[in-house]
């Protein structure tokens, strides 16, 4: 696997405290992962999240697909990475994939949809995110 064919990425190590009993990390702690790298991605183009949400804008997941491949250990480093394309009208999708370095070794995969919420709470996608969506499609 190449991180070029990617938009963004970025590593990380495995904390102790995100590991459950069984010494691996817990299931939903990948989740958080997958969340920390779209924010920072977010950040890197431009669009900050918490000012979406001082102007009304909400961005918000509404679909979260993830396969589990093999699992990270306390201290294992691995790299986050993603794209991000239009997946409808009123949708986008963050595609994901985590590895453990430094083989590359695939960790996780995952399909993250979602939509921004208006003032009103209606679905309506942000010039800025369609810009950036542009770029993808």
């Amino acid at each position: 696997m190449n991180q070029e064919q990617y938009a963004f990425s970025f590593e990380m190590e495995v904390r102790d405290y995100e590991c459950d009993m069984q010494g691996i990390v817990n299931n939903s702690v990948y989740q958080n992962y997958l969340e920390h790298v779209r924010h920072l991605y977010l950040k890197r183009v431009g669009i900050d999240f918490r000012e979406f949400t001082e102007k009304g804008i909400n961005l918000v997941v509404i679909r979260a697909e993830l396969d589990y491949k093999s699992p990270l250990k306390s201290g294992d480093l691995f790299v986050v990475c993603l794209n991000m394309v239009r997946e409808s009208a009123l949708k986008f999708a963050f595609y994901q994939e985590i590895f453990r370095l430094p083989e590359m070794k695939p960790v996780l995969k995952a399909r993250i949809i979602g939509t921004a919420l208006n003032g009103r709470g209606r679905p309506e996608i942000p010039a800025e995110l369609d810009r950036l969506m542009k770029v993808y499609t």
